[in-house]
């Protein structure tokens, strides 16, 4: 009977998730379908696990945390402090649509920014944990504009702008990014081997997690010193569409990383 009960209490160590990952959601009032799925991941996931990690691209765009008045960003922004008031640490990494999250929107939801890329210790592993963007050094265009809005002085000038002239402003550069990326080849805009293998070697970590590229899989690398490397890339959100899509990742307690469903069901 003891060993049975010990067999029956690993097993549900092992089963435990310590850490949920999820990126481009894009969400906006527009799309009612996807913010409601996000809200009932929060509700029904993320309150149940340690850590959530919030890896960029959660907002179509955001224009400065002054917009956090918006009733909708305040309802996003209160979910996720419900979730963090309810014990599960938060964590965030900017994505491309959203870089301009500070502080007033992380002490809003009791969320801690992370740099990018960012190495954390979770389930006894060391994870590589990235928006993505950053390593598509192959679309160069993007890559000389990621560089100038990162800057602090852009940022700066730019939020001294009205929230107004702001948000017109971003509404410009994304119909601009619309038109680009039709011209642009589907290489173009993932990551870049080389950058890749170079995150791997700087950081000395063997699993990598990331968004961005919208192109959902495990990737799985030569060994390296005896150890295999893998890199997970997480999917993008839309409920409104015809064809619905979605998920996260989750890392349980025996270390395992699954890829879990819009539904939740793991895959």
């Amino acid at each position: 009977m003891h060993a049975l009960n010990q067999a029956m209490q690993t097993g549900k160590a092992q089963s435990e998730t310590v850490a949920l990952f999820v990126s481009d959601v894009h969400l906006q009032p527009t799309l009612p379908c996807t913010t409601q799925a996000f809200l009932d991941f929060l509700q029904q996931h993320a309150m149940k696990t340690r850590q959530l990690y919030l890896l960029g691209d959660l907002f179509e765009y955001w224009a400065g945390d002054d917009d956090l008045c918006n009733p909708y960003n305040k309802q996003i922004a209160d979910a996720i402090h419900a979730v963090s008031t309810s014990g599960t640490l938060i964590f965030w990494i900017a994505g491309n649509r959203d870089f301009l999250i500070g502080s007033d929107f992380a002490k809003a939801t009791g969320m801690t920014l992370l740099p990018d890329p960012y190495v954390a210790d979770i389930g006894g592993q060391r994870i590589l944990l990235a928006h993505g963007d950053a390593q598509c050094t192959d679309d160069l265009a993007y890559m000389s504009f990621r560089a100038q809005v990162r800057q602090f002085d852009w940022q700066k000038q730019f939020l001294a702008m009205p929230l107004i002239q702001r948000k017109a402003i971003i509404d410009g550069m994304r119909t601009g990014s619309r038109e680009a990326q039709r011209n642009k080849s589907s290489e173009i805009m993932d990551v870049n081997p080389d950058a890749i293998a170079s995150l791997f070697d700087k950081s000395g970590t063997t699993v990598m997690i990331h968004g961005h590229t919208h192109r959902p899989a495990t990737h799985d690398y030569q060994m390296i010193n005896g150890k295999k490397r893998v890199r997970h890339v997480l999917p993008d959100w839309d409920f409104d569409c015809e064809d619905p899509r979605g998920g996260w990742l989750a890392m349980h307690a025996d270390g395992s990383i699954r890829r879990h469903a819009p539904d939740g069901g793991s895959e």
